[in-house]
């Protein structure tokens, strides 16, 4: 009798794991053209808590990252019209979304009639070199997704590249903002969580009812910045020799623009139209280096008839513009949109994007 009920107990076990079996076969992603595999794990279905304190403020949001992998709220990727692709500078967890500066972006655009939105793509750590991978490894999973317009945002991940550093070698995975984890042991266990149904399904119903991680705490610490000095593009050309600079840093900046020229190229192949904008940290132009990366990119731009706005030349920095070294208040967020929207317009007429 213990036999048999054993024997029961084996065979229905068995016939449950075969029905999982075919549930994920059918219904999983195994075969899926657009399976993720193992990319793309950190940056997909991400709800953190955040608390934010900022000038005795303090903010109490979410810091979300949808199905696909953008900044935000659902939204079909067929849906995208236009992406504002960087690093941290652009994802800006650490502020609420609505103080970002594609969500200025996008208050200025409705405000001028546009009705399109710029969808956040910002992955935290990411240069040019990562967001090369973001054409080979993300936006290919994307079904049906052709944006009109795709914004890059770019400069303070790249300058700190060394002339003989091998921005394309595996150990270099920092750079592309983590697509894939490092570890051979996590590329396997992530493979198998993207392509499962079950855990799919499971992973989406934990970012609609929970928080996928403790509540992080952000603090503006003012005193990092108590030796503010911004130095502006004109003050820069007094500054820096720019034919010396370019001389001395050459190989960087033409990798640079050799990445920039390839980004360019997977914009164009899309029938789609690509703007890049230069950065700056909160000294302005007198990091040499990004001053001549900033300056290089826009004389490319002009030489190649490719769309670049000039912010670091245009930008005049102050204090409360900046949280830290590289990244923005919410008031400096928005007064880079303001910088920047005229120019931006002016390339979407012109190109009658929308």
């Amino acid at each position: 009798m213990e036999k048999s009920i054993k024997k029961i107990v084996l065979i229905n076990f068995l016939v449950f794991l075969v029905i999982i079996a075919i549930i994920e076969i059918f219904f999983g992603h195994w075969f899926a053209e657009h399976s993720f595999g193992p990319y793309m794990r950190e940056h997909r279905l991400k709800k953190n808590h955040v608390v934010l304190s900022y000038n005795d403020i303090k903010y109490d949001y979410y810091y979300k990252r949808n199905y696909h992998g953008f900044r935000g709220e659902e939204i079909e990727p067929a849906q995208i019209e236009s992406v504002m692709i960087g690093g941290s500078t652009t994802d800006e967890r650490y502020k609420p979304i609505e103080f970002s500066i594609a969500e200025n972006l996008n208050v200025l655009l409705k405000k001028s009639g546009y009705n399109f939105k710029i969808i956040n793509a910002g992955i935290e750590g990411q240069s040019t070199y990562g967001h090369i991978h973001n054409f080979k490894h993300w936006f290919p999973k994307l079904k049906n997704f052709s944006p009109k317009l795709y914004i890059f945002y770019i400069g303070l991940n790249d300058y700190s590249f060394e002339p003989d550093q091998d921005e394309y070698s595996n150990d270099n995975y920092e750079a592309d903002g983590n697509l894939m984890n490092a570890e051979p042991f996590e590329v396997f266990f992530d493979t198998l969580k993207s392509n499962s149904f079950f855990y799919d399904k499971l992973r989406i119903l934990k970012q609609k009812y929970y928080s996928t991680a403790k509540t992080i705490k952000y603090y503006h610490d003012s005193e990092k910045l108590k030796d503010f000095e911004y130095i502006n593009y004109k003050q820069a050309l007094e500054l820096h020799n720019v034919e010396k600079l370019k001389l001395e840093h050459q190989i960087v900046i033409s990798k640079y623009l050799n990445r920039v020229k390839i980004l360019n190229s997977y914009v164009t192949k899309k029938n789609s139209t690509a703007i890049f904008i230069n950065q700056v940290l909160v000294d302005g132009n007198k990091n040499e280096k990004l001053f001549i990366l900033n300056h290089s990119l826009i004389e490319y731009c002009k030489n190649t008839n490719m769309y670049c706005i000039d912010l670091a030349a245009k930008l005049n920095g102050k204090f409360n513009y900046w949280w830290d070294k590289h990244h923005t208040t919410g008031l400096g967020s928005k007064v880079v949109a303001e910088t920047v929207i005229n120019d931006l317009i002016k390339i979407i007429k012109q190109e009658n994007l929308f």
